[in-house]
């Protein structure tokens, strides 16, 4: 019955915006936050119609968000085309490496001497609210694999990689709180972060650039480009790259994102790195599976390649099926943190958050030497655009289903709920103004 329940919520709240999209498009605010607003108003702060106990769910909300930010991983990855070695990556490394690592400080050294919060405890939390959303965050990320915006395209990258940031230091703080002493930091530093975050990465890329060459040599060799179910593909790729990097002790998240990134490198030694990407060649029909090759696809296929056609394809029905996953994730777990909101509000996200997001994370981004790479514009935009989502949710389950005392998984749930949330409303509320002042900017300049 509760099953039933939750299914008919997010089915009644994805029918109202599909019904009031084309008023909600002019309105300042995302859907995130709409569907914020819909989950209070159906909880217990509003008509009461549903309840969930969050420690007592905690097991399957833990795989539910995992399964979200996974999706949305792959897809932040496959939008991803420039080269490794382009100067833009250099935002996305800075920001997911010493921008995340200052911006955990930060947190850590707010709690602890602000709130008086311990060493472990106040590690734990910064760790869980330092990364970016790679599900919430799609309006201030890449949107399409020919943006090479800088301030995008960090963005993008940083959500995709600081996961090898974060985690670590939410294992840290699992094992400062269980800990008497500091024994194991070098077993940390040598499985948690030197060997767990190469593996990740590395598998995850060399299996997505292997699948997808195989894939497209197969589909070119047996004539097939246009009627093989990419969706299936797709589910293997992330379940493989996934599943192999966790059984190699690597961080699965890091894998699906670098598994994303090679089959969108596959892409490119098919066509052309200096070209459009394949799935602007051609545009796959609905149903191209069960039709001849020469009516499944729009554009001028006939002047193509057949990998420029298998690629375009291939890419297109991957993109569309993923972020059909992902805004469906998005909008049930957002409706059910509002659901929650109201018996988990901590006055201290209000410090928290306002600290976090105006005053921790612009400086880590402002200390950075950036030189030429990024004005200060730039620099200011993207040290507002730090939005917390369903990745913290996913690292608040994680901890709570390792062990945490009763008073410090209320602690935990309580602040990360709450500055989730506040980050869904500031920068729901935001995002568009100042995107529309960016653009007017970059035309200006």
């Amino acid at each position: 019955m509760i099953f039933t329940v939750w299914v008919a919520v997010l089915g009644a709240v994805l029918l109202t915006l599909a019904l009031t999209s084309s008023y909600l498009r002019w309105m300042p605010v995302t859907t995130s936050a709409i569907c914020l607003g819909l989950g209070v108003a159906i909880g217990p702060a509003g008509l009461e119609l549903l309840r969930l106990d969050i420690a007592d769910s905690s097991a399957w909300m833990e795989h539910l968000t995992e399964v979200a930010v996974v999706f949305s991983l792959f897809v932040s990855g496959l939008k991803l085309r420039l080269p490794l070695k382009h100067r833009s990556w250099r935002v996305a490394y800075t920001l997911a490496g010493p921008v995340m690592i200052l911006t955990i400080a930060g947190l850590t050294l707010t709690l602890h001497y602000l709130f008086g919060l311990g060493w472990g405890v106040s590690l734990l939390i910064g760790a869980i609210l330092a990364p970016t959303d790679p599900v919430l965050a799609a309006l201030v990320q890449v949107n399409d694999a020919r943006d090479d915006d800088q301030v995008r395209f960090g963005l993008s990258g940083e959500a995709g990689l600081n996961d090898g940031t974060a985690f670590p230091f939410v294992i840290l703080g699992l094992l400062l709180l269980r800990e008497d002493d500091l024994g194991f930091l070098g077993d940390w530093m040598l499985q948690d972060v030197l060997w767990a975050v190469p593996v990740g990465l590395l598998t995850g890329y060399w299996m997505g650039r292997g699948i997808g060459w195989l894939t497209l040599s197969m589909r070119i060799k047996n004539a097939d480009s246009t009627l093989s179910p990419n969706d299936y593909l797709a589910l293997a790729l992330i379940a493989l790259a996934y599943v192999v990097a966790e059984a190699l002790q690597g961080y699965g998240f890091l894998s699906v994102f670098a598994a994303g990134l090679g089959l969108r490198q596959a892409e490119v030694q098919s066509t052309d790195e200096h070209s459009l990407p394949a799935e602007h060649l051609v545009q796959p029909v609905a149903g191209h599976e069960v039709v001849t090759p020469r009516d499944a696809v729009r554009g001028d296929a006939e002047s193509l390649e057949d990998g420029q056609v298998a690629a375009g394809v291939m890419m297109s029905d991957m993109l569309a099926f993923g972020s059909l996953v992902e805004r469906s994730m998005e909008v049930f777990l957002v409706t059910l943190l509002g659901v929650v909101l109201a018996t988990h509000w901590d006055w201290r996200a209000l410090v928290i958050g306002g600290l976090l997001f105006a005053v921790i994370r612009p400086l880590s981004l402002l200390m950075m030497p950036w030189g030429r790479l990024l004005d200060r514009p730039q620099r200011l935009l993207i040290g507002w655009f730090g939005i917390r989502g369903i990745g913290s949710l996913f690292y608040l389950f994680y901890a709570v289903n390792h062990d945490l005392q009763p008073e410090m998984v209320r602690l935990c749930i309580n602040i990360t709920l709450s500055v989730v949330a506040l980050s869904i409303l500031l920068h729901g509320l935001s995002t568009q103004p100042i995107l529309a002042w960016y653009e007017r900017h970059k035309k200006t300049s």
